[in-house]
């Protein structure tokens, strides 16, 4: 219908232009001679009222038609992308006469997918709508929040006399610390984070209600690349780090067969004796364009293409390899931990495959840690990845059981995946040493794994207060940004350097101390 507006809108500047207007005395003066007095009134009635039938028509048209900015997410009941766009250019557009400015905000849940994966569509949906109560209860009245998708939303500021780098990042920091007051999902209480990108006016690209927003998301896409909880500010310099779905179909089977697709390694510290105790390999992109790639901007790529097979290979043959380095430099990690998803677990030639790559290193099955989701023993039925799993347990392989708290995996599950490990989730881990809810429940689970005989690590461990709770209560291991973020392999030997002589360099304590 709007196509059919813009056609209406040429037609009636066509017929309402200069060129013709100048014909309408010679077609009064022709009805008179022609037709006499009576045609002359007739066309002198006439001809006007066709040209505002005209000029009416356009704005019939509109009038049928659905306005996007009115749009609503049938989910949280927010408006959508073009209602932002629209109140950006109102206000800007206005702006040299009211003297006001806005800005734009992007807001991403960090790991909203994983808990969707872990929780189901229901419990995730319910932590949406939330969400997105939480952040209109935030702001102010006239200022904008649309969902844009997933679990992406923006925000259109209303018109604010400044809007400089102090301003937005404390509203950036109320809009996080909103996000992350708990959730109530399945009788469960869960934590979440939120990464937040902004465009300032002074540093948008344009005047335009798109720029801006497009601005706000490069910034947000730079912030999900430093981490969860990341706040960025839009500059000139930012490049977009994502690329569009096409580009990444087209270019993620040529870049795991030429190096691009590696892993980088993450440190698990024993909580008693702060020695590394071992490293999780997590898929990175190093696109030669866009930076450093997370996998959550290529991982269901690879799941459409049918690579998880050829991506589990890379990754394993790289840790495997980085390993022994670590070992010829003289710095000895227990063991190193590689994720398998579920088409990965029910391959039959599985086994024979990791065999064969630790054989091919010389190195024993104990230094390998695999990797599986809770979701995956909570619900397989899939007897080839039963006996995968016991096989490598057979064969010396450490089992870890990834974001454990998520997926309902009962203890009959646990004993019958020869479960070594669990990995206890980021959401039972965040703000533990401020929460006494948390607390219990971590309590409750490290109970249950020391009763099973069972090892602990906690994810996600972000604070040095965290991570002191969690040594509390008695969970083996750590592992998260308060240790260390994930690194390429050239910067893990300095890294390690740095914190075996940080754990060598004893308190000096007595009269002679300084």
């Amino acid at each position: 219908m709007r196509d059919i507006a813009a056609k209406l809108h040429r037609l009636r500047d066509a017929l309402m232009g200069p060129q013709t207007l100048a014909f309408l005395p010679a077609i009064c003066l022709g009805a008179y001679w022609f037709g006499g007095e009576t045609a002359l009134v007739i066309s002198a009635l006439f001809i006007p009222a066709l040209f505002a039938a005209i000029g009416a028509l356009p704005s019939l048209a509109l009038s049928f038609s659905p306005d996007p900015t009115k749009a609503r997410d049938g989910l949280t009941g927010l408006p959508m992308r073009p209602a932002v766009i629209d109140a950006l250019d109102q206000i800007l557009d206005s702006r040299d006469v009211t003297g006001r400015t806005t800005a734009c905000l992007a807001v991403d849940l960090d790991d909203y997918r994983a808990l969707e994966a872990s929780l189901g569509t229901a419990a995730a949906d319910d932590m949406l709508k939330t969400a997105a109560d939480r952040l209109v209860g935030t702001l102010r009245e006239h200022d904008v929040v649309a969902r844009l998708d997933g679990a992406r939303f923006a925000i259109s500021l209303a018109p604010v006399r400044r809007a400089d780098l102090e301003t937005l990042i404390q509203l950036a920091s109320r809009l996080q610390a909103a996000l992350s007051e708990p959730y109530t999902l399945n009788a469960t209480k869960l934590y979440a984070t939120c990464s937040i990108g902004f465009c300032m006016p002074n540093r948008a690209p344009a005047c335009s209600g798109q720029a801006f927003l497009d601005a706000a998301e490069v910034a947000l896409s730079d912030a999900r690349h430093n981490g969860p909880g990341s706040i960025r500010a839009f500059t000139p310099s930012l490049k977009p780090k994502t690329l569009d779905r096409g580009t990444i179909i087209a270019d993620v089977g040529e870049a795991l067969e030429n190096g691009q697709i590696v892993p980088w390694f993450q440190p698990q510290i024993s909580t008693d004796t702060g020695e590394v105790s071992g490293m999780e390999a997590l898929a990175r992109w190093h696109h030669p364009e866009k930076g450093v790639i997370s996998p959550g901007d290529f991982i269901s790529a690879i799941d459409e293409l049918g690579l998880n097979e050829r991506l589990s290979e890379v990754i394993l043959y790289h840790a495997l390899m980085s390993l022994k380095t670590w070992d010829k430099a003289g710095f000895h990690v227990a063991s190193v931990a590689v994720n398998f998803s579920p088409s990965d677990l029910a391959n039959p030639k599985l086994v024979d495959k990791i065999r064969w790559e630790l054989d091919r290193f010389d190195l024993e099955p104990s230094r390998l840690s695999v990797e599986i989701l809770e979701s995956v023993i909570a619900s397989s039925d899939n007897d080839t990845i039963t006996r995968n799993i016991w096989a490598l347990k057979e064969m010396g392989c450490g089992i870890d059981l990834d974001d454990y708290g998520t997926g309902h995996a009962s203890i009959a599950n646990i004993r019958r995946f020869a479960v070594k490990r669990i990995k206890i989730d980021r959401s039972y881990v965040t703000r533990c040493d401020l929460d006494r809810d948390q607390q219990n429940m971590l309590a409750a689970i490290l109970t249950m794994a020391e009763r099973l005989e069972l090892e602990t690590l906690a994810e996600g461990v972000e604070t040095v207060g965290e991570h002191a709770m969690l040594a509390q209560l008695g969970c083996g291991h750590v592992q998260g940004f308060s240790i260390s973020r994930p690194m390429a392999f050239e910067k893990t030997l300095e890294w390690m350097d740095v914190h075996k002589r940080k754990l060598a360099e004893t308190p000096r304590i007595g009269k002679r101390a300084s």
